[in-house]
């Protein structure tokens, strides 16, 4: 893919209650009818938190449309995964070697971490708040 071919979409991003997501997930996105980018990301009670995770699925989604890897194949992925995890286990679908995007979440997760450790933000205190949140969804 040329640069030249590359475009940068036009993005919609809103922090929602976690319960709002469409399955248990902190970050979410998908291009809607109209052909807009849409980003959601759950309300974590900290700017910087939901920064991060802004930041993660930016990279994310742009690595992904630069292999090919469409928003279809994620949600197959993401929502299959998320229908057979057990109550409480908040593993991220990306990290599952069988994701179709995994390589894309491992860079977007390195990235997060370089802007967690730029903006002073305990990683493992920002893991467990994520934890948190998905625990509570219905």
């Amino acid at each position: 893919m040329n640069i030249e071919e590359i475009e940068v979409p036009n993005i919609n991003i809103l922090v929602i209650p976690h319960a709002s997501q469409r399955y248990n997930t902190v970050g979410d996105y998908w291009v809607d009818s109209e052909g807009v980018t849409q980003i959601r990301i759950s309300d974590l009670s900290d700017p910087f938190y939901e920064n991060l995770i802004l930041v993660h699925e930016l990279t994310e989604l742009t690595l992904c449309r630069k292999e090919g890897i469409t928003d279809e194949m994620i949600d197959e992925f993401d929502f299959a995964f998320a229908n057979s995890r057990a109550s409480g286990d908040a593993s991220e679908p990306g990290d599952d070697l069988a994701a179709p995007y995994y390589e894309q979440h491992q860079f977007a997760t390195k990235v997060e971490k370089e802007m967690a450790e730029k903006l002073g933000v305990d990683w493992e205190t920002y893991e467990a708040r994520i934890k948190e949140v998905m625990a509570t969804y219905l």
